[in-house]
């Protein structure tokens, strides 16, 4: 089974390298995470294949070891193990057929062991512990068989017997001007180029040769040949798949001068917010959001809105639910997508569910939307993939137009998402009279002010690294927030737990008293987000108390404020001003400096910040 990134290409005689393009695609779908890689190509001789454990460069000394010959068609994979551990042996791609098929494969088969052992009794021999392999073996029985040597029909036949979530790419040495590739709930997309084809877990794997691409539906099989593309349904009917143009080039998937992608990102935020905010406004003053296709009588009707997310997602969603209640007096739940299907949540046709993923393939959240379709809830997708199946299955969707995110660990998607869930939530209290006009315009001249105040947040970072480079050595950091401040120390704490490995854990601040703070001793960091004493002055003077009592205890202090909030400074060791914007804005801002600190420390600690380890940029499976 491979979690991480798929790429075919397929040739005529004036394309690219089949090897070339594979390889190409295949390092622009690192940041999915893998821990292994392989190739496999059609050549005169049939099919051969490398394939290695680790990264990438493992698989390309291999490759210089042992060349594989010119070919115009082949496949790649980085794989994310479940079944078997990764291993040279289980590594993709797998062969069947007598060596005559390649098969690689993203997701799950949940019946694999079954089928396993019917396979087994019919005399088919297995090399790994690999769900993947036996995918491979049964369409290699079913294109001797049933399927007549054809290899469409046998993946078509294939997908009728494998139960849960796969894209599968299969190539066959009888068929050398063919990939055939099937879609389940597990990402797949089409490039479609002059005289060759390509197809990809997203569309990074093949932006350097074009960018006209389709994405393919639920249960659908696409055979792409140099000139041409036909997409199935499992059953072989005739299907379509959705053409849609890539809106941007190669070079927004590098990065841009900076020592890492993390690092580019972070400094992507003020764009990132900018894009997410362009062109929401009529005219008239109006919010006017992407592709709402839910009838505004129903959203009138909303009594509920159930925010469904994972990791930091759902953090985004917790600082969405402090600005939607106040502006459209609306109870928000926030619910860990996972956890939501499994306890019989109160769900009906007033209840609007809000699925927030930047890949749009979050496997979690899709099964738990789905579910809440199912009880009759409409499902409004906050999504950065544009055509991936999260917002394709939603009722509305608001993307968030942050361009494409590579570091797994999330940063301007983040942003993009507590932007966008703003937007939302504008646009409810705009149709239930909740906001006059005037009220939303001022709002969002707000919002149009903070891309610049990022910016001044990562003007003045110098600090925060520097910081974070004397503390290399920590073991645990805590975060403290109270209001917004709450759910931004939260994911504080998650990146530097994602990123530097160590002990991390956010608190409300009002609970510190409660229990967390027999966790204070003498050295302990503490980051505390302090409320702005502008907004609600109570909470500025609780945060405040707190800073003093874990100080007197220990504590080594390091304070998030706002500009001009000098109570602060007598109990701070270290303080970052960061611009005054409105309370509930605040966390766009805030979430900068923690953000900072997590890259810069991992930095110094010689971690790999784009890829942590044992993580996976999109989590396609449950």
């Amino acid at each position: 089974m491979g979690r991480g990134g798929s790429a075919g290409t397929l040739a005529g005689p004036e394309g690219h390298g089949a090897l070339d393009v594979v390889l190409e695609g295949l390092r622009r779908l690192e940041y999915r995470g893998y821990d292994s890689a392989g190739v496999a190509v059609i050549t005169g001789n049939g099919i051969e294949s490398r394939k290695k454990s680790g990264k990438l460069t493992n698989l390309l000394d291999e490759l210089q070891a042992n060349p594989l010959p010119e070919s115009l068609t082949g496949i790649g994979h980085t794989r994310w193990a479940t079944h078997g551990g990764p291993t040279d042996r289980n590594a993709h791609p797998h062969l069947a057929d007598g060596g005559k098929l390649a098969v690689i494969h993203n997701g799950i088969i949940e019946n694999f062991a079954e089928l396993k052992r019917t396979l087994s009794a019919q005399g088919v021999e297995f090399v790994s512990e690999t769900d993947t392999e036996v995918a491979a073996a049964l369409i290699g029985e079913l294109f001797r068989g049933e399927a007549g040597g054809d290899l469409t029909r046998a993946m078509q036949l294939a997908c009728q017997r494998l139960e849960g979530a796969f894209t599968l790419l299969a190539i066959h040495r009888d068929q050398p001007d063919t990939v055939v590739a099937a879609r389940r709930n597990s990402p797949l997309v089409v490039g479609l180029g002059d005289g060759e084809n390509f197809l990809g877990s997203d569309v990074s794997g093949f932006i350097d040769f074009t960018r006209r691409a389709v994405e393919l539906g639920q249960d659908q099989i696409v055979t792409i040949t140099p000139d041409s593309f036909e997409v199935t349904d499992f059953n072989g009917k005739p299907a379509q798949g959705r053409e849609f143009q890539v809106d941007w080039d190669a070079a927004a998937a590098e990065k841009g001068g900076f020592a890492s992608f993390m690092e580019k990102e972070i400094n992507d935020q003020p764009e990132a917010v900018a894009q997410t905010l362009l062109g929401r406004a009529g005219l008239d003053g109006k919010l006017q959001l992407d592709e709402l296709r839910i009838d505004p009588s129903q959203l009138k009707a909303v009594d509920k809105i159930i925010v469904l997310a994972c990791g930091t997602s759902a953090y985004a969603g917790q600082v969405a639910k402090y600005a939607i209640e106040h502006w459209c007096r609306i109870p928000v739940e926030v619910e860990l997508s996972h956890e939501f299907r499994y306890r019989d949540p109160i769900v009906n046709a007033n209840t609007l569910v809000v699925a927030i993923s930047q890949s749009g393939e979050t496997m979690d959240t899709l099964m738990a939307a789905r579910y809440a379709q199912e009880q009759g809830a409409k499902v409004l997708a906050i999504c950065n993939t544009n055509g991936s199946t999260i917002p394709r299955e939603a009722d509305a969707v608001l993307y968030t137009h942050a361009g494409p995110e590579i570091a797994v660990a999330s940063t301007k998607a983040f942003l993009a998402q507590i932007t966008a869930a703003y937007l939302l939530g504008l646009y409810l209290g705009q149709l239930r009279g909740n906001l006059f006009t005037g009220q939303i315009r001022d709002i969002l001249a707000d919002l149009a002010k903070v891309p610049a105040k990022i910016q001044t947040v990562l003007d003045d970072s110098d600090q925060v690294k520097k910081l974070a480079r004397t503390m290399a050595d920590t073991r645990s950091v805590l975060f403290l927030g109270r209001h917004v401040g709450f759910p931004v120390a939260m994911e504080g704490a998650l990146k530097l737990k994602e990123l530097a490995y160590i002990h991390a854990e956010g608190f409300a601040a009002g609970e510190l008293k409660h229990g967390p703070i027999a966790l204070i001793e003498e050295g302990q960091p503490v980051f505390v987000i302090v409320p702005s004493p502008r907004g609600r002055n109570s909470l500025h003077a609780k945060v405040v108390s707190n800073i003093q009592e874990i100080r007197a205890r220990g504590a080594k202090t390091i304070v998030i404020a706002e500009e001009g909030d000098t109570a602060v400074q007598a109990y701070a060791e270290h303080v970052f001003y960061i611009p005054e914007t409105p309370t509930l804005l605040a966390p766009l801002l805030a979430t900068v400096p923690l953000q900072v600190f997590a890259c810069e420390l991992a930095t110094a600690k010689g971690y790999d910040v784009d890829q942590p380890r044992n993580l996976a940029k999109s989590v396609t499976v449950e």
